[in-house]
């Protein structure tokens, strides 16, 4: 367990035993040194006041209100920790300290240095995460044994799996009601079990979460989306009730059944859907979980035959709405939008040309579209069907091969606005741009015509048209081959 410490911590927690003072590794670190896992951050906490830890590292700072001390020491050198440009990475060093009443339901009102490593045990969460090791050194300096300190029996629910509140659930709660949420959290996280007391107490809690910062439920809702059990996290959410305050959208679905495509409900085809997703990026997940948000809005009639027309574009507003109100980044935002508004693309490879497939390309982005197939991968799993990707999708990952140098932007035309002016003495302006798009909505239909011959050759017929009419016969061709893309989808599924 030692050998798992990195130096540069085990240095810290020696220079402070060497200056009399306690210091012991705690929390989540102490927790995955158990479970024989890596530990991804490392908290120390020591009966050290924050000018006596400075006083012992020069090279730290001291920014809160917390009693935290950043030492700087030098880089990880382990994988397990992130490298950037950073010249150092920071140990953070606590004083023991004990809470008053949270007002908030968040903070504490008061914070107050304790004497004892007890007391700043009793104020943590969970009893996995009370537990404190301190390393025992030799003469020399090597860290040879350890010490562990676990007032609450924290290695014990760790053996048996159980997420366990320290003493009262109801007040932990009512300190910190994001503690609900990383209860939730560790459940997706480790496969532990929430323990039943602790469990009535979220529910019985569950309207504190309303003060959390939601920045703060973003994040604990990111970490259960890319845990190894997100599925299941989304579904203790909704059994303790917390998901009507974080992603009421989705309780709609619950009960709502889907027609002759699905056998089950919409809450739980998405709760699948995400369960099987086969990739671990963030966007991509969350596009699992909301790709069918609108259907409960957009549901017309009953039983095998009833439709979710345009439930695809509708739920991308939805979706957008969520993570907004969730302070996701736009730049997630974007992808997720996008991805969930394009889910429906329809392929099969005796109706579908060479040309929808590049028009499909041109509107989501090359980059885009292995995450577009996850998604449908995703969504076949999520609706029971067994196989992930039949022959179709096959058929059109090689399609989507072949086509991938084929011109779906104006950068990939042979011609560009430099040769307009050049060759056909078409002055500066949005004129060149018209025929260039003219041109692009030409090729993508046929990529045979993206030589630079042929293309001059169309330019010279478009230049003496004026502008109004170049867009709207670039508009006309995307959109008219739109509209057979859209008809064949809507026949597909049974929608209107």
């Amino acid at each position: 367990m030692i050998r798992k410490i990195p130096v540069q911590v085990l240095n810290v927690l020696k220079k402070l035993q060497e200056n009399k003072f306690e210091a012991f590794v705690v929390g989540g670190c102490v927790r995955d040194l158990l479970l024989d896992k890596m530990p991804k951050d490392w908290d120390i906490t020591t009966n050290a006041k924050p000018m006596e830890v400075i006083g012992i590292f020069p090279d730290s700072f001291y920014e809160n209100n917390f009693g935290t001390v950043g030492v700087k020491v030098e880089k990880f050198i382990t994988d397990n920790f992130l490298k950037d440009d950073r010249e150092h990475d920071v140990v953070e060093v606590t004083t023991y300290r004990i809470e008053s009443t949270y007002s908030d339901r968040r903070r504490p009102d008061e914070i107050a240095f304790a004497k004892s490593l007890s007391d700043d045990l009793g104020r943590r969460d969970f009893t996995m995460n009370a537990i404190a090791l301190s390393p025992i050194f030799d003469s020399n300096g090597s860290a040879v044994d350890f010490e562990i300190v676990d007032l609450f029996d924290g290695q014990n629910d760790i053996e048996k799996k159980i997420i366990k509140t320290v003493g009262s659930a109801d007040e932990r709660f009512s300190e910190d009601a994001l503690r609900m949420i990383r209860a939730i959290r560790f459940h997706a996280q480790l496969g532990f079990q929430i323990e039943s007391d602790t469990f009535e107490a979220i529910k019985k809690n569950v309207a504190f979460v309303g003060h959390v910062a939601l920045e703060r439920v973003k994040d604990e809702l990111v970490k259960i989306i890319l845990s190894d059990n997100p599925a299941e996290g989304i579904d203790m959410m909704q059994q303790t009730g917390l998901l009507e305050y974080i992603i009421p959208e989705l309780e709609k679905g619950i009960d709502v059944a889907q027609n002759r495509h699905h056998i089950h409900t919409v809450y739980e085809h998405l709760t699948l859907a995400l369960k099987y997703c086969p990739s671990k990026k963030l966007e991509v997940r969350l596009a699992a979980l909301f790709h069918d948000i609108a259907k409960p809005q957009t549901k017309r009639g009953e039983g095998t035959y009833a439709t979710f027309y345009n439930h695809d574009h509708a739920g991308a507003k939805i979706v957008r709405k969520i993570l907004t109100r969730l302070r996701f980044s736009n730049e997630v935002i974007e992808r997720v939008v996008m991805l969930v508004d394009n889910h429906m693309f329809y392929y099969n490879p005796e109706e579908v040309s060479e040309a929808s497939v590049r028009r499909l390309i041109k509107k989501v982005g090359l980059e885009n579209m292995q995450d577009l197939m996850d998604l449908r991968v995703a969504d076949r799993l999520g609706s029971g069907t067994p196989k992930a990707k039949p022959y179709k999708l096959r058929h059109l990952e090689y399609i989507i091969e072949k086509v991938s140098k084929d011109a779906v932007s104006v950068k990939m035309l042979k011609v560009n606005g430099n040769d307009l002016m050049n060759e056909l003495s078409i002055a500066p302006g949005p004129k060149i741009g018209a025929i260039l798009e003219v041109l692009l909505a030409e090729v993508i239909e046929s990529s045979e015509k993206n030589k630079y011959e042929y293309l001059l050759m169309r330019a010279e017929q478009l230049k003496n048209e004026d502008l109004k009419k170049l867009r709207e016969m670039a508009k006309e061709k995307i959109e008219e081959k739109k509209e057979d893309d859209d008809k064949e989808i809507r026949e597909k599924h049974w929608v209107k």
